[in-house]
């Protein structure tokens, strides 16, 4: 890929592909985010593209990781250290919720992004 600068657009490679076979290579393309072109040619010259993660799935992973967290220790407080101070049972049920809903929406980004790749 070193000469780039070398290439130019008076030496075309066609390749003629089923509507299916384009769809897929764009979808595969989209996914390591390279122009379909530019993917084709590197597969054909040996490269290997490595899938690129969506920024805004893995921020979204780490700010449900860090709500989790944080429910988590308000949890643990209740059961261990404010323990007899009569903490309300819909409370306990209510933070039990918040973190299965949490769960329930890492495991969505995680089985989107693993559907993209």
């Amino acid at each position: 890929m070193a000469d780039r600068e070398c290439r130019d657009r008076l030496h075309p490679i066609k390749v003629y592909v089923s509507a299916r076979e384009r769809a897929e290579i764009e979808h595969r393309a989209k996914a390591v985010k390279l122009a379909p072109s530019t993917l084709m040619r590197s597969l054909a010259l040996g490269f290997e593209p490595k899938s690129a993660f969506d920024k805004d799935a893995i921020t979204s992973l780490i700010k449900l990781h860090a709500d989790q967290g944080r429910l988590g220790g308000l949890l643990k407080l209740w059961l261990t250290e404010k323990r007899g101070e009569g903490i309300n049972t819909s409370n306990v049920r209510s933070v039990l919720q918040q973190i299965e809903s949490l769960q329930l929406e890492l495991a969505h980004i995680v089985m989107t992004e693993k559907k993209r790749l």
